[in-house]
């Protein structure tokens, strides 16, 4: 398959956001559904702050979407192709 130039841009920027650890740990505690940032931070032992700052990053490249809820902003993954894509590529490291 050959990508044209701005393809090629979009993939690396997908594969750039999947470059942190903490975003990696986010996709992985949403797989099992939708939590606020509070709880995710909780789960992940960082601040709310810093959770928010990586969700900002997830959510510009789709990969996570919000919903507000009085004051409460709660995630959930974009869609299925995120799943897949996280699966596959724990697959691959753990396959080797």
């Amino acid at each position: 398959m050959k990508l044209t130039e701005l393809k090629a841009i979009q993939l690396a920027e997908l594969f750039s956001a999947l470059s942190d650890t903490s975003r990696v740990r986010i996709i992985s505690i949403l797989i099992e559904g939708e939590m606020s940032v509070s709880a995710l931070a909780e789960e992940l032992k960082m601040t709310e702050s810093a959770v928010s700052h990586q969700l900002r990053g997830l959510r510009q490249m789709r990969l996570v979407r919000a919903r507000k809820s009085g004051r409460q902003v709660f995630y959930t993954l974009d869609d299925k192709h995120v799943i897949d894509l996280f699966q596959r590529g724990l697959d691959h490291v753990l396959h080797g």
